[in-house]
């Protein structure tokens, strides 16, 4: 998924950039409100996130501008503000959240994950014995303890839930997992089945996430 990010602030812009990268976002980043604008009005993007102070042109400006024009992706708001009428007004302008700075970077990737969320999406659940995914949560837990993965790690568990009892193949986990159509060193696999397995506390004598030599991976009880 790719996202803007209409900040002027560069610390905070490269932060944002960063962070949102390591979890597999696509970044754009643009530093004053009409480039944000045209770049929003001309490129295709899963959610803006646009802070409110901007040269040029305001993000309440910015906001009100792409509605009045017919746009729905989802927009949140990086604001210093945080009046009870700073909040009702970014959001009549069109604003989807609203975030104060400085914020919990954990916080703002799961107001991201809930704007992102398709509307009217039915719950989903899988386990792998005492391990629950929770795709409309975007949670994961062992025996009822919270487990934080990161959103490639979530993406290759719940890849392989939907598949448990099956056999992926290491080609199908990096079409499906990296979206990679090319030839591409599938190495990596493994590192992200590494640390999902220390994340999730298997040890050598728990198979639930079974390596199958040669082939790929199956999730199995």
């Amino acid at each position: 998924m790719r996202l803007l990010i209409i900040e002027d602030e560069p610390g905070i812009a490269r932060f944002l950039k960063q962070g949102l990268e390591e979890e597999a976002y696509e970044v754009d980043v643009v530093a004053s409100g009409p480039e944000g604008l045209a770049q929003a009005q001309t490129q295709p993007y899963a959610l803006l996130l646009v802070d409110w102070m901007l040269p040029g042109l305001t993000g309440l400006e910015v906001c009100r501008q792409l509605r009045a024009s017919g746009s729905t992706t989802p927009l949140i708001f990086l604001t210093a503000r945080d009046t009870v009428a700073d909040t009702v007004a970014g959001l009549q302008a069109g604003a989807n959240d609203y975030i104060k700075k400085p914020f919990h970077f954990d916080e703002l990737l799961e107001r991201i994950r809930v704007q992102l969320r398709p509307a009217g999406r039915p719950l989903e659940r899988f386990t792998l014995g005492p391990i629950v995914l929770d795709v409309s949560t975007h949670q994961v837990s062992k025996h009822g303890q919270e487990i934080s993965l990161t959103q490639k790690e979530f993406a290759l568990l719940e890849y392989l839930l939907r598949h448990k009892g099956k056999v992926c193949r290491r080609r199908q986990l990096i079409e499906n997992v990296w979206d990679i159509h090319f030839e591409y060193n599938t190495g990596v696999i493994d590192v992200y089945m590494n640390a999902l397995r220390k994340k999730l506390g298997l040890s050598k004598d728990d198979d639930y996430l079974q390596t199958i030599r040669g082939v790929g991976y199956a999730a199995r009880d």
